[in-house]
Parts: structure tokens; sequence; C-alpha cells
């Protein structure tokens, strides 16, 4: 047997940018995709599939339907305020001790959440999940902008929405599943396959450098804990303030909104004086001066509204206006799921080659017009019917999903990709977490307008009417939506989309390019 030569010294395994694509050529850019997508279906997968198991963990601890409820908000909360952090740790830990960092909570979080004996280690449990999946969400965007040319930004965007859609879409089933077999613990220990997989493709695929191909700074700017106390602070009274308007009392509602809006005025405060003073900002307000991100900002606010919003509607509708049971809920939505999972990466190629604002309009309009079909369908219709409809509103969601992120980004500098990706993702879920309470605040005004509620027994006439009018509340949304969908058209002579990625044959880019926003410039 051949001896290795010893003086000669051994492989290392490559770390930085130009190592891994000296190593693994053209293709090293979807390896690293992949590995991010496991990640992130790892995430979005923890924060769907814990709902099937909420009423065997409330029979468990014997709690109240208020305290089992925080297993959800715990989680969205801590979800939806991280995704601002994700700019600063990226730049002052790198692509992989960050990714490896959120996997790692990600992994601790299932394990303490599925072994806990009190209903506080798994509030504890989901919370360290929600702050794993925010600071990941933003990941992906980013890469696929800085790591892709124009013209397989949408195809990468599709596949990666494919990706991540099949996740809440077979997710609950095989929850539901889990935990008629053996408890709701098996739900916890559901992502660690998924984290163990995404940490081994980590060290092999994601680089150790930061967005730009520069090193970490460890040095930098410290985080802006002011403006994240008052994003949190903020966050929170908003929930519980749309919470308490949904079954609460008024004055605690206003109280707690009140409260929300003060410290959104401080934060946009805060954000500026920190500009002003030239440091680093937990969100860079000069992202939104940019017609494009501003635009498409408002578009993903109230798509996250109407997506997150229909998601709890749609249940409710088929259980308690339609009379159907769960499981056969759980049928018929299964194959718009999929069908979503396939539009999304047909759509993705179709924004390599097409205007994204055109993209998302037609998103727009089919969603709104399947809410609006909403009203066809009556006690005695078929079951088809309902199956159409709700595939069509996936379809439209299919061509919103991929084209959105890629419309709002691409006019941005480079070095505001980052920022300007958490920043969309948070907008987005703020707007999705508004939308389940507002259903639910629309649903029981139309009830009792109609004079029927959802505690009586049989459905009625009275109650699919009251349904239909919260449908037509969303339709109203997505049209809203279209007028700013219009204006995510860039101006051509800032048209960026055409031009090559920054630092063009290096994996991720290199740091470059004025960050003032068109109107600066001008």
């Amino acid at each position: 047997m051949p001896r290795r030569d010893r003086t000669k010294p051994a492989l290392s395994s490559p770390s930085t940018l130009d190592e891994m694509q000296a190593r693994y050529g053209a293709r090293y850019r979807w390896l690293l995709l992949l590995s991010v997508m496991t990640g992130t279906m790892a995430s979005i997968m923890s924060s769907t599939i814990v709902n099937v198991a909420i009423p065997d963990m409330s029979q468990h601890f014997t709690l109240g339907q208020e305290r089992a409820q925080w297993v959800t908000s715990g989680f969205m909360v801590a979800m939806t305020v991280s995704m601002l952090t994700t700019p600063w740790l990226l730049a002052r830990y790198g692509y992989r001790r960050t990714y490896v960092g959120t996997m790692l909570l990600l992994l601790a979080g299932g394990i303490v959440g599925g072994f806990a004996n009190s209903f506080a280690l798994v509030l504890g449990a989901r919370v360290a999940e929600g702050l794993a999946a925010g600071v990941v969400q933003p990941i992906p965007a980013i890469i696929i902008m800085r790591a892709f040319a124009p013209h397989e930004q949408g195809r990468a965007s599709g596949i990666f929405g494919m990706g991540v859609v099949l996740a809440p879409a077979i997710g609950p089933s095989l929850g539901g599943v889990l935990v008629d077999l053996f408890g709701w613990r098996s739900i916890f220990f559901m992502v660690i396959p998924f984290c163990l997989a995404s940490l081994w493709m980590a060290y092999r695929y994601v680089p150790v450098t930061s967005p730009g191909g520069v090193a970490p700074n460890r040095k930098g700017a410290t985080l802006d804990w002011r403006g994240l106390l008052l994003g949190g602070a903020g966050t929170l009274c908003l929930l519980n303030g749309m919470v308490a308007l949904h079954g609460g009392s008024a004055l605690q509602a206003a109280l707690l909104l009140g409260g929300a809006a003060l410290a959104l005025v401080l934060f946009l405060a805060w954000q500026r004086r920190m500009a002003a003073t030239g440091r680093e900002p937990l969100m860079n307000l000069a992202l939104f001066g940019y017609r494009t991100f501003a635009m498409g900002s408002i578009v993903a606010f109230i798509y996250g509204t109407a997506l997150f919003g229909s998601t709890y509607l749609l249940p409710v509708y088929m259980q308690l206006g339609l009379g159907l049971s769960a499981s056969y809920v759980g049928t018929i939505l299964l194959p718009a799921g999929f069908v979503l999972a396939v539009t999304i990466a047909l759509v993705g190629r179709l924004a390599d080659r097409h205007p994204t604002w055109l993209l998302v309009s037609i998103g727009l309009a089919l969603l709104a017009l399947s809410f609006a079909l909403m009203l066809t369908v009556t006690l005695t219709s078929a079951i088809w019917v309902l199956v159409l409809w709700a595939i069509l509103g996936r379809i439209g969601l299919g061509f919103i999903l991929p084209s959105l992120n890629l419309g709002s980004l691409r006019a941005l500098d480079h070095s505001l990709i980052s920022q300007g990706s958490s920043a969309i993702n948070f907008v987005r879920m703020l707007g999705g977490a508004i939308g389940v309470s507002l259903c639910g605040i629309v649903l029981e005004w139309r009830l009792a307008a109609h004079g029927d509620s959802l505690t009586q027994a049989a459905t009625s006439p009275a109650r699919l009417a009251a349904f239909n009018e919260s449908f037509m509340m969303l339709a109203a949304l997505c049209v809203l939506a279209l007028f700013a969908a219009w204006r995510l058209r860039p101006h051509a002579r800032h048209d960026v989309s055409s031009l090559p990625p920054e630092g063009a044959g290096s994996a991720l880019g290199r740091p470059g390019g004025d960050p003032r926003p068109p109107a600066a410039k001008d």
C-alpha cells in the first residue's frame, strides 16, 4: 500500500468563498441554496406543526386556552423580532457561524421541548425555536440575490419556495399521525433530523465569510439593543392588543394597541437617530427611499395579513360553516398545498424572463378572485367546487411568493440587501400576526350582525353569510395590495435587474456600490 508523503501538508476543508468555488465549481451556488433551504424548512415546520399538538399538550399540563395559545404566540413574537438581527449577525459572525448557531438553537429547542416536564420549559423551548426561525429565514433571499445572476434568481427562488412550502403542507398531516401514535412530545423531535442534516451541510457548503465576501468583523458595531427592545415591546403589545380586541376588554385592547403605536414611533425615531450619528441601526430607513422596496413592503404587509388570515379562516369555515370533519378538511387542503409547490417552481422560471411586478399583480388578482368566489359555495354545493377555489387561491400565492422578494430587493444597492431581506420578512410576519386576529374580529362582528355564533351546534345560511363577508374583506385587502404592486415597476434608469450580480464570478459577490437610494443619487 503506498504511503502518503508526510512532507506535504494535508488538504484542509474549504471554508472561504473562493476555496469553495474552486472545489465545487458552478454547482456550488445550488449546493449552498440547498444547505440553507434544509434549515429553513426545519424552522418553518416547527412554526406550523406544533398547532396539532396543542390540545394534547393542554390536557397533559392542564392548561386553559389562553395559556396554551402562548405556545404559538411566544414563537411568533420571538421569530418576528429576531428577523431584524440577521444583518448584524451575518456581518459580525459570517454566514456559517450564524447559520450553525441558529440550527443548534433550533435543535436544542426541539430536544428540550420534547423532554420537558413543565409548561415553562415547553414555552422556553418554543421561544428558542422562534428566535432561530426568525434569524434563519432572511438568509436564503440574501444568498439568492448575491450568489445567483439575475437570469437565475427567479429559478432559484422557485426551487427554494417549492421546498419551503411543502414543509407546512405535509407537516401538519404527518404531525397529526405522530401525535396519535406517540403523543405531543414527538412533534418537537421532528425537527431533529432536519437540523442534523443542515449542520452537516453547513460545515461542508456554507462559507465563513460575511455578505460581500468579506471576513466577519467581530469588532464591528454593537447590536442596537434599544431598537430591538422597542421592536419587541411593540410587537408584543400589538399581538396581545389584537387578541384583546378579539376576545378581551375594550380598555385593555386600547392600552395595548396604544402602547404598540408609541413603541413604533419611538422605534422609527431611534433608528433615524442611529443613522444620523453614523451608527448601525437595526432597520436602515434608507431602504424606504427606494420606491420599489417601499411598495414591496406595503404588498408584503397586506399579503401577510391575507395569507395568515385565510390560513386561519379556511379550516374554521369548512368545519363550522360547512359542517365538514377535521380529517375531511385536511384532505381538501392537501392538494392545494401540492399545487402551490408546483406553481412556485414554475413561476420562479417566469420571474427570470418577465417583470416581477406583473407576476405579483396576477397572483394578487387570483387570490382576490378565489376569496370572492367563496360566496358561490352553499351548504348544498359539491365538494369539488370548494377544492377548485382553494386551488385557485394557492395558484395566486404561487405567483406572489417567488416574485415579491425579487421585485423588492433587485433595485437595492448590494450593501443594503441583507437589511432589505430582514425588513421585508419582518413586515410580512407583522402583517400575518395581525391577519389572524383581524379575521377573528371581523367574523365575530358579522356573526353577531346576523344573529349567529360559533357556539351553536348547527350551521346555517346566516353563519355562511358571515363567513362570506369575512372572505370579501380578504378580497378587498388583496385588491388594495394590487395598487402597491403596480408601483413595483422600476424606473428605466434605475432598473438594475439586467445588471450582473455584484462581483460576478464570485459565489456571493464583493462589496461596493453607492448605498444611497435613487432619490439621493439624483
